[in-house]
């Protein structure tokens, strides 16, 4: 995709596969095409090589950010992987539905209901691939 020598796509990309996990960015770079190439490209160096990247706040603060924003503008297509990197980034179930919770209030009651909705479904398939691995919900 990038020269391997530019170093804010190569920072995005470490950032990017440690929020998202390396599962996510590797299905998103598998499906890359000629016509979308540009845009993984400016999505890796902007949003997370000189976003996410940055010192100013920790990935719990940014991932609390990131959800409100989403729901706010009813961005349902991006929740769900951002609940998942929220728990990545160290984000409790709980405070996850608080940060939804605080974006009824200022963005509306039906945002956060959809996003509570799909934040539930994320968590139901967290706990049936924990079940059929044998592993406990933490």
């Amino acid at each position: 995709m990038s020269d391997a020598h530019d170093p804010l796509y190569d920072a995005g990309m470490k950032v990017r596969r440690e929020v998202l996990g390396d599962e996510h960015v590797d299905r998103a770079v598998a499906a890359t095409t000629d016509f979308t190439a540009p845009f993984q490209e400016y999505i890796t160096r902007s949003a997370w090589g000189s976003i996410w990247a940055r010192d100013g706040l920790d990935r719990h603060t940014r991932s609390c950010i990131t959800l409100a924003v989403l729901t706010a503008l009813g961005r349902e297509h991006e929740v769900a992987m951002h609940v998942r990197a929220a728990l990545r980034n160290g984000l409790t179930r709980d405070e996850i539905g608080e940060v939804l919770l605080h974006t009824g209030v200022y963005a509306g009651v039906p945002t956060s209901n959809r996003a509570f909705a799909i934040a539930q479904r994320v968590f139901d398939e967290l706990d049936e691939s924990e079940a059929d691995a044998g592993l406990g919900h933490a």
